[in-house]
């Protein structure tokens, strides 16, 4: 028996079975520490088999995945619309828009439910946070689709400056969620594997968010500015969420007095840069339409 052989599928299963084991680790996991049965004989199976997730699914990033990478990367290219995704930012930035307010629509629809289930106000909260954004993309998905971007200028910027008023409402819901979480013991919890899952999808879309914030500057385009800035807006708020998840997992040895002025903190941080961001886009986008109707009123 070659057990070299069997011991390397062992460690470099498909990856629709690492995908399978995820899901099944985190579902169970979270069974574990919500239903307390922990000391279930059960439970002790679900450890090893999460063990064995979290083993496999390392070795992936760490091994294999960057020699899969520009063999991806090729085929990506070598498709006719992963092409166009690839180098046309005006096509990305379209179908990343359509893309979050499906994700938006589909948390705004969840937290409605929950607040009309449980009655709690942090749902509600959460479900106006989430209608924000989506308020916001669904303006530009619909000027994108009518206007394409990069044809009208005064029109580009009159739409961002309009999103740039609503992201500062964004902060009333911000808030809210801020002093529910420090007064009345409201938050985020990750039961099990699933906060590891989102501490570096959290992180992940963050430095993406910060990276394109600079990387779409070049275009000029305003609707395509206030789109980046509204992502990196709901990362910073995942920031937050992530924070009072990790105080609710390991904090239990932390002063509470720590926890809220970390949370107060950070919900300050946040705030203050959307604010920021809101502002500098209002202003700028103010000016260069003035500019372009006494340009405009000249040329006549």
């Amino acid at each position: 028996m070659d057990y070299k052989k069997y011991f390397k599928k062992l460690l470099f299963p498909p990856i629709w079975v690492m995908i399978l084991l995820t899901v099944f680790s985190a579902v169970a996991l979270a069974l574990v520490f919500i239903k307390d049965l922990s000391e279930n004989p059960l439970a002790y199976a679900v450890y090893v088999v999460a063990f064995y997730t979290v083993s496999v699914v390392t070795v992936f990033f760490a091994m294999v995945l960057p020699k899969r990478y520009k063999e991806i990367k090729q085929k990506i290219y070598e498709n006719p619309l992963g092409n166009r995704y690839m180098t046309d930012a005006v096509f990305r930035t379209h179908v990343s828009l359509y893309a979050s307010l499906a994700v938006n629509l589909l948390y705004v629809g969840t937290n409605a439910v929950s607040y009309a289930l449980y009655r709690s106000n942090w749902f509600g909260c959460l479900a106006v946070y989430y209608l924000t954004l989506a308020i916001m993309r669904f303006l530009l998905v619909r000027y994108v689709n009518r206007n394409g971007i990069g044809a009208n200028r005064l029109g580009e910027l009159k739409r961002a400056r309009l999103c740039s008023f609503i992201l500062l409402t964004l902060n009333f819901a911000l808030s809210g969620a801020v002093l529910m979480i420090l007064y009345q013991n409201k938050g985020f919890e990750y039961h099990g594997m699933l906060i590891y899952i989102m501490a570096m999808y959290t992180f992940y879309i963050t430095t993406t968010a910060i990276i394109n914030l600079f990387k779409y500057r070049k275009y000029k385009s305003p609707v395509m500015m206030i789109t980046k800035i509204i992502t990196f807006s709901a990362a910073l708020v995942s920031m937050l969420s992530l924070e009072t998840a990790m105080f609710s997992q390991f904090g239990a040895d932390m002063a509470a007095e720590d926890k809220r002025l970390m949370i107060m903190l950070t919900g300050a941080g946040v705030s203050i840069a959307v604010i920021t961001m809101s502002v500098y886009m209002i202003v700028r986008t103010t000016r260069e339409i003035k500019l372009t109707g006494v340009k405009h009123n000249g040329e006549q």
